[in-house]
């Protein structure tokens, strides 16, 4: 049988089916997306943690080791890659099979890492593991300069207030981080013969601020219950958190069985810095005031970039 020949004679048949095709063509092209960049990329989730004052090779036996057991495993992994920085931060990423659903590994990797939080440092635990689905590589890289008004610790201040918010919530970025000298934080620098002097320690220092530096609740006045009741409840203010050099000079250390008193001034001193001092940016090999806070933005990895027909 000539299949053509069949639509030749019965051109209204023909006509008929074609409109049809078309119809259900038109109908179907909104709903079937065309890829324009196929998933060749894995996708992968970075893992953060950050142990301040430790080297690269204490990271690597009490922060990394442990997680990296813990991680190895995880359904559809390919490979890992841990990176001990000397500043006390540890970055692992970990790459799995194209097509894997990039929120799914994140919840698997995440629940992972919650297992091994009993295995890391307590300093580790405290300033938390964060685990996000992410692209290793930088999308774009923007640099704050000053005409010499401000410095890299104010412009660092300023990105983190006014700039990183605002480029967070931008379609695509996944996450930014920020280079340079970190942010404010109240610096002390002990003077070794004079804690050794007094019979103190470092640790007895840190102790001593931590015992007198806390955000805590003093009640109220009047609340039930109360003998006799009371006309008026009010409620008591009472310092919080240290602020400025003077108040946590004030913190005390030591008293002797005759009154004395060993302030921690008296053995340190005392500014308001950067919290960090570990890195230095530049901008055309260039360290003059103009150059001080930069910012790397990541995209989230694998952007499928879609698109439809009209």
């Amino acid at each position: 049988m000539d299949f053509s020949k069949f639509f030749i004679d019965r051109p209204i048949f023909a006509a008929v089916l074609s409109i049809v095709i078309l119809v259900v063509g038109l109908i179907s092209m909104p709903l079937l997306p065309i890829s324009e960049y196929p998933d060749v990329v894995p996708p992968t989730v970075v893992v953060k943690a950050t142990y301040p004052g430790a080297n690269p090779k204490v990271i690597a036996e009490t922060v990394s080791a442990p997680l990296e057991e813990q991680i190895n495993g995880a359904e559809d992994m390919m490979y890992m890659k841990s990176v001990a920085g000397s500043d006390g931060t540890l970055q692992m990423t970990i790459t799995f099979r194209p097509g894997t659903d990039p929120s799914k590994a994140q919840v698997d990797v995440q629940n992972r890492v919650s297992q091994a939080l009993s295995r890391l440092p307590a300093e580790v635990v405290s300033l938390g593991v964060t685990t996000h689905k992410q692209s290793p590589a930088f999308l774009v890289l923007v640099t704050l300069i000053s005409d010499g008004r401000y410095d890299a610790l104010y412009l660092r201040n300023y990105a983190n207030i006014r700039v990183k918010d605002q480029i967070a919530r931008l379609p695509g970025v996944g996450e930014i981080q920020q280079f340079g000298s970190g942010d404010y934080a109240m610096r002390v620098w002990l003077d070794p013969d004079r804690v050794a002097s007094r019979g103190l320690t470092a640790g007895d220092v840190v102790r001593a601020i931590q015992e007198q530096n806390l955000q805590v609740s003093a009640g109220q006045l009047g609340a039930e219950p109360i003998k006799g009741g009371a006309n008026f409840l009010i409620a008591i203010n009472a310092q919080g958190r240290l602020r400025s050099t003077e108040e946590f000079g004030n913190v005390v250390l030591k008293t002797g069985a005759s009154g004395e008193v060993v302030r921690l001034a008296d053995v340190a001193h005392i500014e308001l810095g950067a919290s960090d001092y570990t890195l230095r940016t530049q901008l055309d090999n260039s360290t003059t005031p103009r150059l001080r806070s930069s910012a790397c933005f990541r995209r989230r990895a694998p952007i499928r970039w879609r698109r439809a027909m009209p």
